[in-house]
């Protein structure tokens, strides 16, 4: 499987991921992450698809993790599953369909 394939898996089983990412500000990270969604930013507005995360051990504490795809070196996916409602806290607008029930 590429990295896009096991990225969606791990959206529609819930599982959390471990990312190593080539961060622009950091060099090269490995983070624990929950798998958000892939597409266009909202916050960056360069027309750029991304990889959309929440990062769960950043250093700086929890935050939203968006990343091109060549700055995701690999993704895995853990045995750790992940309830979508503990996480997302607005009106969903996906890019990715998938059943999280009233998240989806």
């Amino acid at each position: 499987m590429d990295k896009k394939e096991i990225f969606l898996e791990a959206i529609q089983k819930k599982k959390i991921v471990i990312v190593k990412v080539n961060s622009k500000e950091k060099g090269m990270i490995t983070r624990k992450c929950i798998p958000f969604d892939f597409g266009q930013s909202r916050k960056f507005k360069d027309g750029f698809d991304r990889y959309h995360f929440y990062d769960l051990d950043s250093p700086e504490g929890e935050h939203n993790l968006s990343i091109t795809p060549n700055q995701l070196i690999s993704i895995e996916i853990t045995l750790e599953s992940f309830e979508p409602g503990d996480y997302v806290k607005w009106t969903p607008d996906w890019f990715i369909k998938r059943d999280w029930g009233k998240y989806s």
